[in-house]
């Protein structure tokens, strides 16, 4: 898996991506949150839950039927206002949808672990996505002080980090983001 690090930039890069000027601190919260939540799925190993099974790390929570429930829930919980089905309800799903899974999507590209069940609930098969150029990130913060975590940074910084700072730019220049109101 990429670092929190990583996938919370993600997440403040898709909203640097989309939104406008002004838009909500809920806003940005939101897209970091979605992005990173998946993880909170190494609860699991205190728990006893193994690793392989759906519930496990990489399992369900990283799926993409877990990112439609978490988009769905967020935009219930915390955009109200917005009526059920209707254009900007969509595009605000539509939105927590693809931020939430992007997690599971880049944890795919990873060159290690035992791949992701995107496809969870339906098929437990975890998925690697080729090629996988993104080191594995070590679970636990012991292992991010040695030569494993200066790799996993330096893969994370190539693959992940400049190409979204490079989309978030030129998106930027080139669009004015102009569907979302500000929320």
């Amino acid at each position: 898996m990429p670092t929190l690090i990583t996938h919370a930039l993600v997440g403040a890069a898709a909203a640097a991506t989309i939104a406008n000027h002004g838009m909500s601190v809920r806003f940005w919260s939101l897209s970091i949150a979605c992005a990173v939540l998946p993880d909170a799925d190494v609860i699991g190993f205190a728990c006893g839950v193994p690793y392989h099974h759906m519930l496990g790390h990489r399992g369900f929570f990283h799926s993409l039927c877990f990112a439609a429930l978490l988009a769905l829930a967020v935009v219930a919980v915390f955009f109200p206002r917005e009526e059920f089905a209707s254009k900007q309800w969509g595009i605000l799903v539509g939105y927590f949808f693809l931020v939430s899974a992007s997690h599971g999507i880049l944890d795919a590209f990873t060159n290690g672990g035992l791949g992701i069940a995107l496809l969870a609930p339906f098929d437990n098969t975890r998925y690697f996505l080729e090629p996988a150029p993104i080191e594995v990130a070590p679970i636990g913060i012991g292992a991010f002080f040695s030569q494993w975590g200066v790799r996993v940074m330096k893969s994370e910084f190539l693959w992940v980090w400049i190409p979204a700072c490079l989309i978030v730019l030129l998106t930027r220049l080139a669009v004015r983001p102009a569907f979302f109101p500000k929320v």
